[in-house]
């Protein structure tokens, strides 16, 4: 039996027995203007793209090497609620614009970068404060702070075809009205073409991939029955309570 004819068969067999357990949904995003959705597969996040919040997390602001997280893609909720996580007591809303790819690549230059984003989003990346601090000090990962359930709040997305590709911007967020962060997209340290490069040369990028961007200072705890409610100018707006 050639390759070929043997791939086949795995594949007609594959479709006879189908799964063995339900498989989990498709991880979505809507899109503005449509009723189709934008499919996830990864979401890597910047960490201290902005050097203001570099500093209020006791880093040094100078230009270095980007470094990179991932949220799990199921992480993300577009219900306009964020429900208070367990097993921690200091929950902290970091703002960011998000950047989805409609094309992959691996080494991708520069300036070719922009080609491969199909639009924008706000979002949140919220962060259970103390035990990623734990797991600092111990040089363990960080998922259990950044990565837990419904921990990336986020809205539409919006197309690069109808905005174009925002290099400058304010990026803000309110709790119960009063102002928290503020910044603007002219002060990432690692511009967004230059993330996309960059990333690219650590993983193969794929169609479906959301880039969270960093955020600005001003990252504060939050409680239940908050109203946190951010934006970032020419992309949208979010509104999402702490339930």
């Amino acid at each position: 039996m050639t390759e070929e004819i043997l791939m086949s068969a795995t594949s007609e067999m594959r479709r006879e027995a189908g799964y063995v357990i339900e498989p989990p949904p498709q991880p979505a995003l809507p899109v503005v203007g449509s009723d189709r959705l934008f499919p996830v597969r990864r979401v890597y996040c910047v960490g201290r793209n902005y050097a203001e919040h570099a500093i209020e997390m006791g880093h040094d602001p100078n230009r270095e090497p980007p470094f990179f997280f991932q949220k799990n893609p199921d992480a993300l909720v577009t219900n306009g609620e964020f429900p208070y996580p367990v097993r921690s007591s200091d929950v902290h809303h970091e703002i960011e614009l998000i950047v989805a790819l409609g094309r992959g690549g691996k080494d991708i230059p520069v300036e070719k970068a922009l080609d491969h984003v199909w639009g924008y989003a706000v979002g949140l990346d919220m962060t259970r404060r103390d035990l990623q601090g734990e797991a600092k000090k111990m040089g363990r990962p960080w998922e259990v702070g950044k990565s837990f359930e419904a921990s990336a709040p986020c809205g539409p997305v919006v197309p690069a075809a109808q905005i174009g590709h925002p290099a400058k911007g304010l990026v803000w967020l309110d709790v119960n009205g009063e102002r928290r962060q503020k910044g603007d997209l002219s002060q990432l340290i690692w511009s967004i073409p230059e993330t996309i490069s960059y990333l690219s040369g650590l993983f193969t990028l794929a169609p479906g991939d959301l880039i969270m961007t960093g955020t600005p200072a001003g990252v504060g705890a939050v409680k239940r029955g908050d109203v946190m409610r951010g934006g970032v100018e020419g992309v949208g707006e979010i509104e999402v309570r702490v339930v």
